[in-house]
């Protein structure tokens, strides 16, 4: 089927997307953390199965995953994903919808949440898509998964979700398609052939002091004085031992120790984020880290070893040469100068492909754009992109609601007819 066609099947299938805005606005005012998504994976499994489209809905699939499966026949088995969960942030957007909850983290620590990455608008569109590829489930034919997936942020959902025998409950899918709202100008769309997200590794460094009084430090091993040195010395990593022409980031996210300011603490904790796009270059950090933490350890007396422990993992996100290069045609022709068939990867990190890797499967993922285009403009004109435009993980991060959801809904759509067979 010819893109032209596509978009002719697209534009005579259009979908109310009213209740959809309503859905985001409740969505992103009810976010829940990793491993707590109940209500919203409740909320995506009761709306596949208020649309009478004959959805096979599983639920609770390594934790509060879910997958809804429609079979229509002969043909290729897409599978479109969302993720689910939110973020410890405390929102700051000023949106009359702006979440307000709370919720104990899996370390029992009280924090806000919020909706800073955009899965809302994730669990939106596909929902949205599964409505609108059912209603025209005449002009295909196949089987369409659609897929809502926990614990993105903590780099264990995908993987949960395959070991809890994701696959002896929905068809193994041909493809994988999976999309994210980044900060983009709201109606554009990116994408890529080969490396289109880094790989991520993140680990806890404890380092083991002696505590003691304030007023003797002589009396003490100051962890605080010895984490500050670590922290420092990654600092140097990227600047001194990576080649500049490779791409690597090195983040201290977290550095605690202590409880309060006259007393000297006898261990801190600092947990690290590094981002590869290339294994030689991972494995260079990755030594170095243990190199400094060490040496660093070494140099101020530390009363036993550190201890270093990985926390999460997020493999490198490629995509298929064969599927992108026919998302390429598809989306250029629909999109047209809205879309960027050569955008930069990105130096985020995802999970999703190892629900194709798991099975030898192909993936490919795209970008859409949530930056309303004004104040995008307005910020271009003055050189302050970097400044103005919030990023996920912000407390700012707001994507516009329209054309966002409208770009969203009609990405997913397009990528999985672009496989399923006419009729």
């Amino acid at each position: 089927m010819s893109t032209s066609n596509l978009a002719t099947i697209l534009s005579s299938n259009p979908l109310d997307l009213a209740p959809y805005e309503t859905l985001y606005k409740h969505l992103h005012s009810h976010p829940e953390l990793s491993y707590q998504e109940r209500e919203t994976a409740s909320t995506a499994a009761s709306h596949l199965r208020s649309l009478n489209a004959r959805y096979e809905v599983h639920t609770s699939i390594g934790g509060h995953g879910l997958a809804g499966v429609l079979r229509n026949g002969n043909g290729k088995i897409i599978l479109l994903r969302a993720d689910m969960d939110a973020l410890p942030v405390k929102e700051n957007t000023g949106l009359e919808y702006a979440s307000q909850v709370t919720m104990r983290d899996t370390d029992d620590v009280t924090k806000p949440v919020m909706h800073a990455c955009g899965h809302d608008f994730h669990v939106t569109a596909l929902l949205a898509a599964a409505e609108r590829l059912a209603k025209m489930k005449d002009s295909w034919s196949g089987t369409l998964i659609v897929l809502f997936q926990p614990n993105e942020e903590r780099a264990g959902g995908a993987q949960a979700m395959v070991d809890d025998g994701l696959y002896t409950k929905v068809p193994v899918p041909d493809i994988v398609l999976v999309q994210h709202v980044l900060p983009l100008k709201a109606g554009h769309v990116g994408c890529r052939i080969g490396t289109i997200m880094s790989e991520a590794d993140s680990c806890k460094i404890t380092l083991f002091g002696r505590g003691g009084h304030g007023s003797m430090p002589h009396r003490t091993i100051d962890p605080v004085v010895m984490a500050a040195g670590v922290v420092l010395k990654l600092q140097t990593i990227v600047s001194r031992e990576v080649d500049p022409d490779e791409f690597a980031v090195v983040t201290v996210g977290s550095l605690q120790a202590g409880q309060t300011e006259n007393i000297i603490a006898d261990k801190a904790e600092v947990r690290v984020n590094v981002r590869t796009q290339d294994p030689k270059v991972r494995d260079k950090i990755l030594k170095s880290i243990r190199r400094i933490v060490a040496g660093e350890s070494e140099a101020s007396g530390a009363v036993k070893e550190p201890l270093i422990e990985e926390t999460t993992h997020f493999p490198l996100s490629v995509n298929d040469e064969q599927v992108t290069s026919q998302v390429l045609s598809s989306f250029g022709d629909f999109f047209g100068e809205r879309f960027d068939a050569n955008m930069k990867p990105s130096t985020a990190s995802e999970d999703y492909s190892i629900l194709g890797s798991s099975q030898n499967k192909p993936c490919c993922f795209w970008a859409f754009g949530g930056v309303d285009e004004r104040i995008w403009d307005e910020a271009e004109k003055h050189g302050r992109l970097m400044q103005d435009i919030a990023v996920n993980h912000s407390p700012f991060f707001a994507p516009v609601l329209q054309p966002t959801l409208e770009t969203g809904v009609d990405a997913l759509c397009l990528g999985a007819l672009t496989f399923l067979q006419f009729s």
